[in-house]
């Protein structure tokens, strides 16, 4: 990889692009993304422009969640590839000057991990048994789960084993939750950081990263006084996940260059989330009320302040995204009224009537803010092509295990998962070479004109847009790091500028969240805009402008 002037805190204001390996591209016609697809995309990747990729999880599962479900963390799943490949991409991507982040599955394993079944057949009291949550259940014969907790998919959160006890899975039944009280489960960890690292791996994501550590004695969630994440949640935010991020911190930092991690953890307070970001902890954690926040400029700016704030305090960038493989595609959420409040998953906001032309249109206007803003920023694989949220899959397809822990009452995640389209007129929309499996996920016909091959043939497509904005964004001296100052603008818009370390300005991004065109400021120069000005030169309703001045 070329060496810049910012190789040791490229992660400062970088741009990574998410691929969920399953639905990127499909390299052996089976239906199913692989390695060789990625491999052979990667300048598709480079073209946009891009400093890393981050990749969902590849490692050996039987895919009960999508790969979440990990069956051997220094492994590759044979349905995407081997390790030697793995290797091979890690190289092609850096001589493209593309780092390579990975994901981590530390709160739980599969049950198909040799270690739980080695606890399953070593019974209560065993070694192998303490490396996970197992305990006895309530009542006289211990058939009542130990504690009320739930699992996130619906449900209870325990599940009983043919001998009596109970094991903890906060997720999937085929998920149990590992103990980080186990000095065995942190050193394997650490050995799985290693491994990776020491192939040339840049990084990693940490999945569900406030979730590890729970309270001595499991107790019972008690509704009104313990269900917000202050620190005082059983298995939530709790002061124990610090240590363990201060030890992978050192590890990381043991490399030249040093390791990077993002993690994801879904607490509601900014404060809380900067915890995590101190600087013997992890670089970066993403900021997921910038997602959540509703299409209206007082709400956008508020998120946007509390996050720029907090991570300040800890010396820590913010990290902003709109889309990923958990949440419904932005397009489709902004389609909706912004006013709703009603989430960020597809089945919060399904009932809702939605305007897929309105919702691309503020999509692109979203992108063209958060690419604005200081700090790093994650894509989500599709995002370039205007990909919408596919909304009626047949029940009978549908994947995520939320579908049938809710007893078929939630669709859950399979919606922005499904394969992308790479040429319109090929078989399953060029997701597969050669002589193409149906693909895993079914792919509606309107993916037809969101084909890459589409979007790279019109100037105005979304494709071009994100290909302008970070080329304009890398090039800019004032985007990426440095300050962010807010102008005065008409009420419902938001007007930011951007000044350099250096003391370089002549920035602005102006914003139109009203519903009316505004003026633009007297003697700007427009350097990309979401979409086209009115004929009068003003900015229309739900449309992003960059400037110079």
């Amino acid at each position: 990889m070329t060496a810049t002037a910012n190789d040791l805190d490229w992660w400062r204001n970088a741009v990574v692009y998410q691929v969920y390996i399953r639905s990127f591209a499909d390299g052996n016609g089976d239906g199913t993304g692989d390695l060789a697809g990625l491999r052979g995309k990667l300048d598709h990747i480079a073209r946009l422009g891009v400093d890393a990729i981050w990749i969902n999880p590849w490692y050996p599962s039987p895919l009960a969640d999508g790969g979440y479900d990990v069956a051997d963390y220094r492994a590759i799943n044979p349905m995407f590839g081997d390790t030697a490949q793995a290797e091979a991409l890690i190289a092609e991507a850096h001589r493209r000057g593309i780092r390579v982040l990975l994901d981590i599955v530390p709160n739980h394993h599969s049950d198909e991990h040799a270690w739980f079944r080695q606890a399953l057949a070593a019974g209560p009291g065993s070694p192998e048994r303490d490396r996970y949550v197992f305990r006895d259940g309530r009542g006289p014969d211990g058939a009542r789960p130990p504690n009320n907790w739930e699992s996130m998919f619906g449900g209870p959160a325990w599940e009983r084993v043919p001998d009596g006890q109970w094991y903890l899975h906060l997720f999937d039944v085929k998920q149990p939750d590992v103990n980080w009280d186990n000095a065995e489960v942190r050193a394997d960890f650490e050995q799985t950081l290693r491994f990776w690292f020491d192939r040339g791996v840049d990084g990693f994501r940490i999945d569900v990263a406030n979730a590890m550590v729970k309270q001595p004695g499991l107790p019972d969630v008690v509704p009104g006084v313990n269900d917000v994440q202050d620190g005082g949640h059983p298995y939530l935010d709790r002061e124990g996940v610090h240590e363990v991020y201060r030890s992978w911190r050192a590890i990381g930092d043991s490399y030249d260059p040093p390791k990077v991690f993002v993690a994801e953890a879904w607490v509601p307070d900014p404060e809380r989330l900067a915890r995590y970001l101190r600087p013997d902890e992890l670089q970066t954690a993403f900021s997921f009320n910038f997602l959540t926040a509703a299409w209206l400029a007082d709400d956008l700016r508020r998120n946007i302040d509390d996050a720029l704030a907090e991570n300040a305090a800890v010396g820590a960038p913010a990290t902003w995204v709109l889309s990923n493989h958990d949440v419904c595609r932005h397009p489709s959420r902004l389609s909706r009224k912004p006013e709703t409040g009603r989430g960020w998953n597809l089945d919060d906001v399904l009932d809702l009537p939605a305007d897929p032309e309105l919702g691309l249109r503020r999509a692109r206007a979203a992108t063209l803010l958060m690419l604005a803003l200081p700090g790093t920023a994650y894509l989500y694989q599709g995002e370039e092509f205007g990909l919408p949220e596919v909304e009626d899959i047949p029940a009978e397809r549908l994947d995520d295990p939320t579908w049938e822990l809710s007893g078929h009452t939630e669709r859950g995640r399979d919606g922005c998962r499904v394969p992308l389209p790479w040429a319109a007129e090929e078989p399953a929309f060029g997701f597969s070479a050669g002589a193409a499996a149906e693909p895993w996920l079914p792919q509606p016909d309107v993916f037809a004109r969101h084909a890459a091959d589409v979007q790279e043939a019109a100037p105005d497509s979304v494709l071009h847009l994100y290909r302008d904005a970070l080329a304009i964004r890398r090039a800019h001296p004032a985007l990426g790091g440095g300050e962010l100052t807010w102008q005065d603008s008409p009420e419902g818009t938001l007007a930011l500028s951007r000044i350099s370390d250096g003391g370089e300005g002549g920035f602005t991004a102006l914003v139109n969240v009203s519903s009316a065109p505004v003026s633009l400021p007297e003697d700007a120069e427009v350097l990309l805009a979401s979409g086209s000005l009115t004929p009068r030169d003003e900015l229309p309703a739900d449309t992003t402008v960059w400037l110079r001045h």
